[in-house]
């Protein structure tokens, strides 16, 4: 007899997200060293945290013996006050995705549905699958959210929307008309969720909170501090929906979800302007030098606003696969139904050229001259 006979049948088939995989894991794997080792595969900060979150997280340690504060009063206070909310319109997550997840706890039934673009971050679909739901695929043309078209899938089974803007792992973005158009066809008991966890990497965001600010009962935005703050080993991040919304959410939160560790880094880093001006300016040299490198290699790429790039290699498994031997991590999309792609994060300068070099030798012709340089 299998305990599989009892557990939820929905659990048979789900695959779970496959993460990037870590530096030491590789080095155990291949017998490399792991200084020698660069991961260009999760999309994080190459710069690390800001110093001042690490000295806030470093005094927060001597606390390791009392329980956070599970309201998060101080972090959601200050996440309100940079946005022109109220506390009560912020939630905390263990990193956005969890988030995400309170979705399906506070909507989701074995039998709903909901609508996600072809190619966007596929924890939507493994969140719907946890709960029973269906997920409807709405074609991407051009790797980019078409609105109009998720708007007209709606059914009467549908219960909750995901739009990624920026989209992982496309690095595509919608227009703030496209947005407006969409919001105001969508009817109010189907929940919007805008994934914005790459949103300040842009230079002109578009504005999806004027809808909390205006009472939309059904949108919510969530972001992370994993990404432009440099604290993805934290697992933190934030909801903003109407007061309403975010109350019906907190009911599905466990009670100590965020660790005051990681509040203490996220509020410092939240305040730190200078680190996050200091990543956008370097995320922009390497995101618009692995392009040109790209374009120099013939290799077709997505233009793309977030801190990654989508570029076609032609058998992303196998080159993932070469790459990892020679100490380089990046990512194929074969979970993405993209098996001739993979995804590269933006890192130090010295990564990045790191990076095209090895792919040189793997997609370059011989009488073709090298791309590193790429001016």
């Amino acid at each position: 007899m299998s305990i599989w006979n009892f557990a939820n049948p929905q659990l048979r088939d789900l695959v779970a997200y496959e993460p990037g995989k870590p530096v030491e894991d590789v080095a155990r794997e291949l017998g490399l060293d792991p200084s020698e080792i660069i991961k260009l595969a999760s999309n994080e900060n190459p710069l690390g945290p800001s110093p001042k979150a690490l000295e806030a997280m470093r005094a927060a340690l001597e606390k390791s013996h009392i329980y956070p504060d599970g309201g998060g009063y101080y972090l959601r206070e200050a996440i309100a006050q940079k946005f022109n909310l109220q506390r009560t319109n912020v939630i905390l997550g263990n990193g956005s995705s969890e988030i995400i997840e309170f979705v399906g706890h506070a909507f989701l039934q074995p039998g709903d549905e909901i609508i996600v673009s072809r190619h966007a971050f596929v924890i939507y679909k493994v969140m719907a699958q946890l709960f029973g739901a269906t997920t409807l695929e709405v074609e991407d043309p051009h790797f980019a959210h078409d609105l109009d078209a998720m708007a007209a899938a709606i059914t009467p089974r549908t219960k909750a929307i995901f739009v990624a803007n920026p989209n992982n792992p496309t690095g595509t973005l919608v227009s703030q008309a496209a947005i407006d158009r969409f919001v105001a066809r969508v009817p109010e008991n189907v929940v919007i969720v805008f994934d914005e966890a790459y949103q300040e990497f842009l230079d002109e965001p578009s504005d999806t909170l004027q809808f909390v600010r205006a009472g939309r009962p059904n949108v919510l935005v969530t972001r992370t501090f994993s990404k432009i703050q440099g604290l993805a080993n934290l697992r933190i991040g934030y909801g903003l929906a109407n007061a309403e919304l975010v109350e019906v959410l907190q009911k599905t939160r466990e009670p100590f979800n965020t660790s005051g560790i990681a509040q203490a880094g996220a509020l410092a880093g939240l305040l730190d302007e200078d680190h996050q001006r200091a990543t956008r300016e370097l995320n922009k040299e390497g995101r618009d030098y692995l392009q040109r490198c790209f374009a120099s290699l013939g290799l077709k790429y997505v233009p793309s606003f977030g801190n990654f790039v989508l570029v076609k290699v032609g058998d992303g498994r196998a080159i993932f696969q070469a790459l990892q031997q020679h100490g380089v991590i990046i990512r194929d999309m074969v979970a993405y139904g993209l098996p001739e792609w993979i995804r590269v994060t933006v890192g130090t300068m010295e990564e990045n050229t790191r990076f095209i070099r090895e792919l040189n030798h793997l997609v370059a012709p011989p009488q073709k001259q090298p791309a590193e340089k790429c001016h």
